[in-house]
């Protein structure tokens, strides 16, 4: 399923500070759908090069993530359960910032 995915407000840095990805992620066999826990998964392995633990906390992004797929907010949608489409676009912006 091919998915555009975006990263901001410093995420960028865990992948090389690449803030657009464009990717191909293949379902897990037996799925007919890929939800967002699957696609976090995936980006976990693939996509963060380093530190981890900024991005995630167990399956889900860690608290100050904001996750939107299509432009909506991601709490809207269902979450980790939410199924994705071809094409989507989803977004992950840290909303939490050193002073």
């Amino acid at each position: 399923m091919h998915l555009t995915l975006e990263f901001g407000g410093g995420l960028e840095l865990l992948c090389d500070s690449v803030k657009i990805h464009n990717v191909d992620v293949e379902l897990k066999k037996g799925l007919e759908k890929l939800t967002m826990k699957d696609l976090l998964a995936w980006v976990r392995t693939n996509l963060i090069k380093e530190r981890p633990e900024m991005f995630m906390k167990g399956d889900t992004v860690r608290p100050g993530v904001l996750v939107l797929v299509n432009d909506c907010d991601w709490e809207l949608s269902g979450q980790l359960e939410t199924t994705l489409q071809e094409k989507d676009v989803v977004v992950f912006i840290s909303t939490l910032h050193g002073g």
